[in-house]
Order: C-alpha cells, then sequence, then structure tokens
C-alpha cells in the first residue's frame, strides 16, 4: 500500500496527463452545474423569501425533501428520459458531459435553493420596500439584496459545488465513464479500484480532498471576510 501511495504522488508531480484531464474534467461538469443550480435558486430563494403565494410551504418542504435525494434516483430518472427509446433520446445525450451537467444541475439546485431561501430569510422583510423607496429597484434591488447576506449566498454555492464534485452515481449513469471523454474524478476511483489498481485511484482521491480543503478554505475566508 505504501509503494501504491508514493506511486500516486508521483503521478501527480510529473503531471501525469491522464490524472490532470480527470481532474480537469470532473471540475469542469461542477463548475458548469453549480453555475446553473446558483443561477435558478437565487431567483427562487429570493421569491420565496419575500413572496406570499398558495402552496409556498409545500415548495419549500418539497425542495428540503430534495436535498436528500439519491444521485443514483436522478441517474435513472435522466437515463430514461435521455435514452434511445426516452423521449428526449433523439437529442443523443446520453454518455455525454451535457448529461453529466444536467444530473448534477438538478443534484445541486434543491441544496442552493434551499440554502439561498434560508439565507434571505434571515434578512428583514422591509428591505426590499426600502430599497425601491430609495430608487433601487430590479437588478440593481436584486444585488443589494444579495450583498446583505453574500457569506450564506456563497456558503449555499459551495455546498452545491461539494454535492457534486464528489458524487459518483450521476456520472457513471449518465456519463458512460468513457476515457478521456466523460471519465470523471469519482467514476475513476470507483473503476480504479475494481480492478485493484490503487495508484490512479489514489491520486485522484488526493486531489479530490484537495479540492474539498480548498472549498472549505475558500467558506471560511469569505466568513471572516465578512466579519
Amino acid at each position: 500500500m505504501n509503494s501504491s501511495f508514493f506511486r500516486a504522488i508521483q503521478l501527480i508531480v510529473s503531471g501525469n496527463s491522464e490524472v490532470y484531464f480527470i481532474a480537469f474534467t470532473s471540475l469542469k461538469f461542477a463548475f458548469s452545474s453549480t453555475v446553473i443550480a446558483t443561477l435558478i435558486s437565487l431567483p427562487l430563494g429570493m421569491i420565496l423569501a419575500f413572496k406570499h403565494f398558495t402552496g409556498k410551504a409545500i415548495v419549500v418542504v418539497v425542495l428540503n425533501s430534495l436535498m436528500a435525494l439519491p444521485t443514483v434516483v436522478i441517474g435513472l430518472i435522466l437515463y430514461s428520459l435521455l435514452s434511445r427509446s426516452g423521449p428526449l433520446g433523439g437529442f443523443r445525450l446520453l454518455f455525454t458531459p451535457v448529461a453529466i451537467v444536467m444530473g448534477q444541475s438538478i443534484l445541486a439546485l434543491p441544496i442552493v435553493a434551499s440554502l439561498v431561501y434560508s439565507a434571505f430569510s434571515g434578512i428583514s422583510k422591509e428591505l426590499p420596500e426600502t430599497l425601491e423607496t430609495l430608487g433601487a429597484r430590479g437588478f440593481s434591488r436584486n444585488l443589494m439584496i444579495m450583498r446583505e447576506s453574500g457569506t450564506a449566498v456563497l456558503s449555499a454555492v459551495l455546498s452545491g459545488f461539494g454535492r457534486v464534485i464528489g458524487e459518483v452515481g450521476v456520472s457513471m449513469m449518465l456519463g458512460g465513464n468513457i476515457r478521456w471523454y466523460t471519465r470523471t474524478i469519482t467514476t475513476t476511483i470507483a473503476l480504479e479500484t475494481s480492478k485493484g489498481e490503487f495508484e490512479l485511484a489514489l491520486a485522484l482521491g488526493l486531489i479530490l480532498i484537495a479540492i474539498s480543503f480548498l472549498v472549505n478554505f475558500s467558506l471560511h475566508m469569505g466568513m471572516r471576510y465578512a466579519e
């Protein structure tokens, strides 16, 4: 095991092309899906926090429930939709990066949306009206509201990113773990471990740990900056 660990370190230090391609691919998928989830979650969270409408409580409960939705369930649903016999089969998206990003976006959405809603709920309900009275409307008003709860919003976004960067079910089922195309850190670790070849798996595991550390460090620094 020690020899495998040192060989894993060597793969990272030597700049092994496959290791860095897989790491970059995982980051690209996770970043894209987090951006999509955030763009939907910010206005949704703001509506839930500051608007009153019928069924609002049900929407909040559904969002909170979906936070624990297993990745394989999302993968199964999208697989049935994107397969050749499915209603979206004609687009031929199955086993492509687009399919993975779709799945990861759905996975991150309820997490980011629920946390963003919680962040905006902590703001005074009179703030939007006050800002409008002062002349801030539309995008500028919403931007000021987001600044008011910037740390909590950042925490929500990073939580969504952390959820998708470490998931395996969606990437495996929708991406097919195709080498040099849709292979991610987690799917490669699962594959290499099942084959009994630990060097590449360990190298990618160390990179995944480093990414997780950077995400948490960024959140910690953001909170300190806000103070």
